[in-house]
């Protein structure tokens, strides 16, 4: 009977804890299907009564939000996918081959994890400059592809070690290098890790603000994070058009997380704990 009462109690302060997480993202949600008269009246309402489309066509075709919403496309899928596969291959090396300089080497991506990332933006804004990669959405892809490493690696790592050896010995048995048991064995079972990795690393590139508004100056480059901002500055009292941009901004990230939210759970236990 005590245990009883107990799991209820707890099911209880968990229920009450994700019901203030979940309504924030609620509450924009109605908002963004409700008419811009009647939004943010008092007492708030909690449910469209007057549903209506247009604030997310007004939204998508003002203030070139099509454009910034396919520039963070591009920079965020793109640096995803260059941050992960270099990453794993390193978290790969640094975990099945031994050589000098390994320990060192992950030494330095966790010391680099452990550094507040506003401390690079100068380094990084002068070596962009050198670069003469400065106002270019490839150049920002190239800071987001370097940022994103040194997580990911740790985090694949972690799970590459937990492989047994065994596996590898019977790949070298059957006549596979280590590039078969890396691309055909590894990568398949380091499935949930992977998928987490690239949530992560989807998230940092789509949600950045800062790195944005300092690498790009020309406001036909900006990314979603800085438009949205402006279009809240230019769009004060049109409170629906606001959320409904919101809503816009954060639904792939949300999309990504309901899809593959097993995936992501196990991910996070097999590599970030164990390793």
């Amino acid at each position: 009977m005590f245990n009883s009462k107990k799991r209820k109690a707890r099911f209880l302060i968990f229920g009450l804890l994700a019901l203030v997480m979940v309504f924030p993202f609620y509450y924009m949600l109605v908002l963004s299907f409700t008419p811009n008269e009647s939004a943010l009246k008092y007492p708030p309402q909690l449910w469209p009564f007057h549903p209506t489309l247009s604030n997310y066509v007004q939204a998508w075709q003002s203030n070139n939000f099509q454009l910034y919403f396919l520039h963070s496309l591009w920079v965020s899928v793109i640096s995803t996918l260059l941050g992960t596969i270099i990453a794993c291959a390193a978290a790969f090396v640094i975990s099945r081959f031994r050589f000098f300089g390994r320990k060192l080497i992950y030494m330095i991506f966790l010391g680099s994890m452990m550094v507040p990332s506003m401390t690079f933006i100068l380094p990084q804004f002068k070596e962009m400059e050198h670069l003469h990669l400065l106002n270019s959405l490839n150049g920002l892809l190239l800071v987001y592809t370097a940022g994103m490493i040194p997580f990911t690696t740790f985090l694949m790592k972690g799970f590459f070690d937990e492989v047994p050896k065994e596996i590898e010995d019977a790949v070298v048995m059957d006549g596979g290098g280590k590039w078969t048991l890396f691309w055909r064995i590894m990568m398949p079972m380091a499935l949930p890790s992977l998928v987490t990795a690239v949530l992560f690393n989807f998230m940092g590139g789509w949600d950045d603000y800062t790195l944005a508004l300092t690498f790009i100056n020309d406001p036909h480059k900006w990314t979603l994070p800085i438009a949205l901002q402006l279009f809240q500055g230019q769009h004060t009292s049109a409170w629906g058009m606001i959320f409904a941009a919101s809503v816009i901004q954060v639904l792939p990230i949300i999309a990504i997380f309901i899809a593959f939210q097993r995936h992501i759970i196990r991910g996070l236990m097999a590599g970030a704990v164990k390793g």
